[in-house]
């Protein structure tokens, strides 16, 4: 028998980078601006909801494609916010966390062999979930551009692309580098999924964090002409609503599409989180201001970390949106990132994420390594005192 009985296709994942350093910071006492969670909690009217249904016995299963009240509001939501109309009943399922819906979508749709389009870096659950399918990934690398801002060659894009293509798998706003991707770049992706009859998975949790200076507004995807019928939308309330530990996340599309994924994940997670979604219902269907304010509040902070990491001497790429920013190591003297992120506690007291973890193309991310300033300010203000020290 071998030492490691997991199956080969598996054994290049090992432990995450985010447990990795998690764990570190714990061990060292370091602030960890490395994992992407907030240290506050959630609107206190969803918490209140949440709540009430733990006492009201809201604990038992919910249905399999979850609850009718919020998939009411998650299809209220995407008309509301984004012009996009889905039938509760057959467009809307209710998961554990985006992550659940991107691994069910892969899951349900790539056979042994087909291609996955994606860009990189990637979250790394977009490649255990390919491989697991048994498919292969096509990645197209992002690089910051003249002026900081992250783009790709079309010509590789393209050449990503071929017979075997099943699907595009895009993440915008993108984790990690913070870009938003214009509307040029989207139409091009449509026109390509089109030529090529592929569909798109579209993992949009930071979709309501855009920030005011990015070069354009978040556009879903499925938005575009010809793709309403070929794209499976993704969100969550984790990133949107300060509660990622509740795992409460969607996808929407055309029924043919969502019917893929309530068909794997019924032998997944079968359901989750039942006195969770009458609270994330009532999120949802806060007013626009509860939106606009939780924007502006990551800004500020974002623009309060990017000036600390400035003065320490990092060269920060723009970020347009979500939870992080990355920045450059060379100017410190950094080559790799990953020794860097593990030596960082003990220089500073401070834990970040090495990027190229994230990247096929180990070489285009070397350099980068990633913040996240989903935090309160004054451990945004301590972190920025403590890297000052390197």
């Amino acid at each position: 028998m071998t030492a490691d009985p997991l199956v080969e296709r598996m054994r290049a994942f090992g432990t995450t980078i985010f447990t990795e350093m998690s764990a570190l910071a714990v061990r060292s006492g370091s602030i960890n601006l490395g994992q992407g969670f907030p240290d506050t909690d959630g609107p206190p009217e969803m918490l209140a909801a949440a709540a009430a249904a733990l006492r009201d016995g809201a604990n038992q299963y919910p249905p399999l494609p979850g609850i009718p009240a919020l998939r009411n509001l998650i299809a209220a939501h995407e008309q509301r916010f984004w012009g996009l109309t889905r039938d509760p009943d057959t467009e809307v399922v209710v998961t554990a966390g985006a992550t659940e819906a991107i691994a069910a979508a892969i899951l349900g749709l790539c056979e042994t062999g087909d291609e996955v389009v994606t860009f990189e870096p990637y979250y790394d659950s977009y490649a255990a979930s390919i491989t697991l399918a048994g498919a292969r990934r096509r990645p197209v690398t992002l690089r910051p551009g003249p002026h900081g801002r992250y783009g790709f060659d079309e010509a590789e894009l393209r050449a990503a692309f071929g017979p075997r293509t099943r699907l595009v798998l895009l993440n915008s706003p993108h984790n990690p580098t913070g870009k938003v991707f214009t509307r040029a770049e989207l139409t091009l992706i449509a026109e390509l999924c089109q030529e090529y009859d592929a569909y798109a998975v579209t993992d949009e949790v930071y979709e309501h964090l855009v920030f005011t200076d990015a070069a354009e507004p978040h556009t879903p995807l499925a938005s575009l002409p010809g793709m309403h019928d070929r794209t499976l939308r993704i969100s969550s309330a984790g990133k949107t609503f300060s509660c990622t530990g509740w795992k409460v996340g969607w996808a929407t599309g055309p029924a043919t599409l969502v019917s893929t994924v309530l068909r794997v994940k019924q032998f997944l997670t079968f359901v989750n989180a039942g006195p969770l979604q009458p609270a994330v219902a009532v999120a949802l269907g806060l007013p626009d201001t509860y939106f606009s304010g939780f924007r502006a509040a990551l800004q500020a902070r974002r623009d309060r970390l990017v000036a600390g990491l400035t003065e320490a001497g990092f060269a920060v790429q723009p970020s347009e949106g979500t939870y992080f920013v990355t920045a450059d190591i060379t100017p410190l003297g950094g080559t790799d990132g990953v020794d860097f992120c593990r030596d960082l506690p003990a220089r500073s007291g401070v834990v970040a994420v090495p990027t190229q973890v994230f990247y096929d193309n180990k070489e285009a991310g070397r350099h980068l390594i990633r913040f996240a300033f989903c935090k309160r300010e004054e451990v945004i203000d301590e972190a920025a005192r403590r890297l000052a020290k390197i």
